[in-house]
């Protein structure tokens, strides 16, 4: 991917030369700095509300009106606290995650994490793939037009060897994307009640085994796996460096913000749209929100038929990029869209092929669309436990960050993360298997059961307050230019018996789940 920090960072929205973007310029220096730095953090989580975030919200909105908006403000701590991790780990490494993975833990290690991305971005573009074809179906467009088309932008707007282009190619899909702010205005938004369903935890009709299926598929895909994979290598890809690892965390901020408005206001206009109608707890698919949408209005159909065939650009162009990202550092192959093709060729040509091959499922007839959209997104959801645990000891390993590795408080508050994923997993698993106890009792069961099992370790890591060994303390100044040592000098992580058997326990763990997800997902399909 090439040395970070050897040459200028050039943005969408400007560039920082070698020798400047010095946070002690003035205020106006700042700005800029944080102009040219802006781009990895946005891109991430506005390709967060892809097709498949488009169609999770507005399901929640259509079936459970604002009720479960809650769930969105719970995901803003969750959403900053990983991405700023793997901020931290581009800036300081300059290695891409999956080849951290690969060299710190071993090739088997590696292949369990990227394996299950390669497997996941794959079905997860395959969804954007859907909103292109729905999103044109309501247009007036043939799918068989519409998708090939869009296959062939995403090609072009990334292979072009220059990466302020590309950023800035997607800064206007970005822009075409705040169409959702007169949208929701349209929609008769009731802020009073808005306003209460974001402090006030419930669910319109009670606790089901559907609903918490919903609210996985909302944490999968607000909180992606892909998104570590993506965020980490852009930021290395954009040469961005310690010394900048506060605009990129302001980046990062201003994206979790922006995904969390957009998640909601989505919400917001699909409940407008069935609002006393026999559509309202029946959803099918997004094109049935623009058609609902379509019966009060045709501009607002329009408009949201345009919300989603952007969401899917965005989505399909940052989930294959993180893919090719991945792909290179697994097998170590040039991969920076600084490079041409004839530099990259692999590189772009996996990017290429994804694309494609994504495309070409989509245009098989007689697929439940809707259903896999859902599917996908609660499977990212159920997979985002073992990407948030190795993206947590990487953080924490102190060959790789040094002065940069987690603080304690972060490192309880990211294992409560896991914890509440792993619970909200279980509760799926559980009211799968029997679709007839009472869903809201097991999750109180299952969240007794597991504070009893996590909660003394938590206990005694929030109480350890002394110092860990082998951090030196540094000035700002040093700890500033602090970079990972080569990785080939470093010693292969050796894994406790303890923490392998652990492992190896989550990963039978998740399989399960997964299996279990597809037969609740067949069981929806032929409801």
């Amino acid at each position: 991917m090439g040395t970070p920090g050897t040459e200028e960072i050039r943005g969408a929205l400007g560039r920082v030369p070698v020798d400047g973007g010095d946070g002690d310029r003035g205020l106006r220096r700042r700005a800029l700095t944080l102009l040219a730095v802006v781009g990895p953090g946005l891109i991430v989580m506005v390709g967060d509300n892809d097709a498949g975030g488009v169609a999770t919200y507005a399901q929640a909105g259509q079936d459970y009106g604002y009720s479960l908006l809650w769930v969105l403000l719970l995901l803003i701590p969750v959403l900053v606290v990983n991405q700023e991790m793997v901020v931290r780990l581009g800036a300081v490494t300059g290695v891409g995650h999956a080849r951290l993975i690969m060299e710190r833990f071993g090739r088997f290690w590696g292949w369990f994490s990227v394996g299950d991305l390669f497997v996941l971005n794959f079905l997860t573009l395959v969804t954007e793939f859907i909103g292109v074809s729905l999103a044109a179906s309501y247009l007036g467009v043939p799918r068989y037009v519409a998708v090939p088309l869009a296959a062939v932008v995403l090609i072009a707007v990334t292979t072009g060897g220059a990466f302020h282009r590309w950023e800035r190619a997607m800064f206007v899909f970005i822009a075409v994307s705040l169409l959702i702010v007169p949208l929701t205005l349209l929609s008769e938004p009731r802020w009073g009640q808005a306003a209460h369903d974001f402090v006030v935890p419930g669910v319109r009709g009670g606790i089901t085994g559907d609903a918490v299926l919903l609210v996985i598929a909302i944490v999968g895909t607000t909180v992606a796996p892909w998104q570590l994979f993506f965020q980490q290598s852009n930021v290395i890809d954009k040469r961005i460096t310690p010394r900048f690892i506060g605009y990129e965390r302001a980046d990062t901020f201003l994206g979790s913000l922006v995904v969390v408005t957009g998640a909601a206001a989505l919400m917001m206009v699909a409940d407008f749209a069935v609002r006393g109608t026999p559509a309202q707890g029946h959803f099918t698919d997004a094109a049935g929100v623009a058609q609902a949408l379509g019966g009060h209005s045709h501009a607002l159909g329009v408009m949201f038929a345009v919300v989603l065939l952007d969401a899917s650009i965005v989505g399909a162009a940052a989930v294959t990029l993180a893919t090719s990202y991945a792909f290179g550092d697994v097998f170590h192959l040039q991969h920076s869209l600084h490079r041409g093709f004839r530099e990259a060729r692999p590189f772009y040509l996996s990017y290429s092929l994804l694309v494609l091959a994504a495309a070409s499922v989509v245009l098989i007839p007689g697929a439940p669309l809707g259903v896999i959209t859902e599917a996908v997104q609660a499977l990212a959801g159920l997979l985002l436990p073992s990407a948030t645990v190795f993206l947590l000891l990487l953080c924490n390993d102190r060959d790789v960050l040094g002065p940069w590795a987690n603080p304690r408080w972060l490192n309880v508050l990211a294992g409560l993360i896991i914890a509440v994923l792993l619970l909200l997993s279980g509760t799926l698993m559980v009211s799968t298997l029997f679709p007839h106890l009472d869903v809201g009792r097991t999750l109180l069961v299952l969240a007794g059961a597991l504070t009893a099992a996590l909660g003394p370790a938590a206990v005694r890591a929030v109480r350890h307050r002394t110092a860990r060994p082998g951090i030196p303390v540094m000035t700002t100044a040093e700890k500033a230019a602090w970079r990972m040592p080569p990785l080939t000098l470093l010693q292969p992580v050796r894994w406790s018996a303890g923490r392998r058997a652990g492992m190896v326990l989550l990963r039978g763990y998740l399989l399960a789940g997964a299996l279990l997800l597809l037969v609740k997902a067949v069981r929806l399909g032929t409801g």
